[in-house]
């Protein structure tokens, strides 16, 4: 959601916290802002909007100082404006916060009636004034910070600065990721590996409760009860270079154009071509004895898994029950004994995800998590980890990390059918050798991206879009419609086809574009009646569909977008593309802001 960055360093610090706030500016760029510390007083600087805003107003006023905190916000509490901008500061402290303080008005009212001033609507700022009170009070640093982290309820990533202990850090976290980094005479906080990548790759994840005081030579961590504990320090792997954009114009663009090579890389630590099987990690339960899958995920990973959803009861013949993370809690699910609780999570670090992974903990289901930072918190938590191998992504909507989850899934979907006898060898052969062929299929689809990009002004004038599509590529058309939403600000909607004649056939006219994902196969038929459907009412098809498929229904549509000839299994992975690409070259037509779009941040760390 927010990002942040603290260095104790001898060295001035301001100019390499900018760096590190523009490679986490996906997790919010709302306002940014950063403190230093220098000649015994706290240097604030702030700027509402873009990074960039920031950038100039440190070239119109520097903030000199070998220590200092920096943050990149996404809004929650208060308008994105300056005065309500991290860090926030008191005469004594200064401090960034990932996350929410769900009980900050309570703490809010008690500082003003003490007589305190508070300068913003945030709910971050009453931290800063609790520490602060602590100590003007004569509290140390680290009595202040423990005394005020048992008064927070809600999920927090803390970066505190001290104006009369300029030595040193305090790092604090619950709920929200916090990482620190270790270098060469001098520490580093930040909200992930990849904020720190070029200033170190030493590394250690804070767990839940834990806080850390940091100074040029050490790291002490505490957790929740108070005792110094060790975390375990290992290499990143982060690159600086994987967060540049190359010769494309968005790094949306580079990200749907990586989708070959990165799925690929992914089923490669999944499959054996050569004995034709697919190899899981290694776990210590059995897969065989799996009664009911449950999956739990939000937004562009909540479609994933309605795909998967298709596979594991047709392959694995095991109900299904799928929820959005948001609401999973709050029905009281009936979680039997026996069940696999899969989540999935670009970050792992999704707020209301992880909540759901911890309800499903504490009842006894067996975790199975298919994320893109095996270091993250859902990461570390589950039974069974499945990593992607997408790389980062920093496009705010999600490309890559959606086809790297379906093959993900369609291999577990696969060795669950095996391991329960319902897929044989020669049939776990035949699932293989399709999955082996969707990065050459997805290198066919996006040699189409000259045509898409020629229909998208046909699109970009449009209030209203709709998708449809059955089966398996019913999700695909939620995917289209939230690509399209996310990026372009055009209102769309996705459908199952045979949903249209009960009622948002009544949204039909002749400005309305309907695009329809259609694969020929045995859907394709059914497909196309509700397709005609819509044309005999004035509206305008977009037909993605393979080369029969054209040739069968694609006379007298608005546009057609051909596609490879793929079996079913994989075509979801590569009718992803023609979405992706018709949103990214819509969003262009209309010069919007296609990699940070407004008010949306790539990693939600609050429910």
């Amino acid at each position: 959601m927010c990002g942040i960055i603290g260095i104790v360093s001898a060295a001035p610090v301001a100019d390499r916290l900018v760096d590190a706030l523009k490679r986490m500016e996906y997790r919010g760029y709302d306002s940014a802002g950063v403190c230093t510390l220098d000649g015994g007083a706290l240097i604030r600087r702030r700027a509402e909007g873009k990074l960039a805003n920031l950038v100039a107003e440190l070239a119109r006023n520097p903030a000199p100082g070998p220590v200092g905190i920096a943050h990149t916000r996404w809004a929650t509490h208060g308008a994105p404006t300056e005065s309500n901008a991290h860090p926030h500061a008191t005469a004594e402290v200064a401090l960034v916060h990932n996350g929410i303080i769900e009980n900050y008005k309570p703490l809010r009212e008690e500082l003003l009636a003490q007589g305190r001033t508070l300068e913003s609507e945030t709910d971050s700022e009453v931290v800063a004034h609790l520490i602060s009170r602590e100590i003007e009070n004569g509290a140390s640093p680290e009595e202040a910070v423990v005394n005020v982290l048992p008064r927070l309820r809600g999920a927090f990533a803390l970066a505190i600065a001290f104006r009369a202990n300029p030595e040193l850090l305090i790092g604090a976290r619950l709920g929200s990721p916090l990482v620190v980094g270790y270098g060469d005479g001098e520490m580093y906080l930040g909200s992930d590996a990849l904020a720190l990548a070029p200033l170190t790759q030493q590394i250690a994840y804070l767990e839940e409760g834990d806080w850390v005081v940091i100074t040029r030579e050490s790291a002490v961590v505490r957790d929740e009860s108070g005792v110094v504990v060790e975390r375990a320090i290992g290499t990143s792997g982060a690159s600086a270079a994987a967060v540049e954009r190359g010769n494309y114009r968005h790094f949306m663009q580079k990200e749907i154009f990586e989708q070959p090579t990165v799925v690929a890389q992914t089923l490669s630590s999944y499959l054996r071509p050569a004995e034709g099987v697919v190899a899981l990690p290694q776990f210590d339960f059995d897969l065989s004895s799996i009664r009911r899958v449950t999956i739990v995920a939000c937004g562009t990973s909540f479609y994933a898994g309605m795909v998967a959803k298709y596979w594991f009861e047709h392959f694995a013949r095991v109900p299904v029950d799928i929820d959005v993370a948001s609401e999973f809690r709050y029905r009281d699910p009936v979680l039997e004994e026996g069940g696999l609780a899969l989540f999935i999570s670009q970050s792992g670090e999704t707020a209301d995800t992880l909540a759901a992974l911890r309800h499903c903990k504490r009842e006894g289901q067996t975790i199975a998590v298919v994320v893109n930072v095996p270091t993250s918190s859902m990461a570390r938590e589950a039974d069974l980890l499945l990593p992607t191998h997408a790389g980062p992504e920093i496009g705010v909507a999600s490309t890559k990390a959606f086809t790297c989850q379906l093959a993900v899934l369609a291999a577990l979907a696969a060795h669950i059918a095996v391991r329960k006898g319902r897929m044989d060898r020669v049939e776990e052969a035949e699932v293989v050798r399709h999955l082996l062929e969707a990065p050459a299929a997805l290198n066919a689809a996006l040699d189409h991206d000259d045509d898409i990009a020629a229909m998208a002004p046909l699109i970009a004038p449009a209030r209203d879009v709709l998708y449809l599509g059955r089966g398996a590529d019913y999700p695909l058309a939620l995917e289209g419609a939230l690509k399209l939403k996310e990026i372009s600000y055009i209102h769309a909607e996705g459908y199952a086809s045979g949903e249209m004649k009960h009622g948002p056939i009544a949204l039909i006219d002749d400005s309305v574009p309907v695009i329809v994902l259609a694969p020929s196969g045995p859907l394709f038929e059914k497909t196309v009646s509700n397709m005609q459907e819509v044309r005999a009412r004035g509206g305008q098809v977009v037909l993605i569909s393979d080369a029969d498929g054209l040739a069968e229904a694609g006379e007298d549509c608005l546009a057609t977008i051909e596609m490879p000839k793929v079996h079913p299994l994989i075509a979801p992975l590569i009718y992803a593309v023609p979405v992706q690409l018709l949103a990214y070259h819509v969003a262009c037509v209309k010069g919007t802001d296609v990699d940070q779009p407004r008010n949306l941040a790539k990693s939600v760390t609050v429910e």
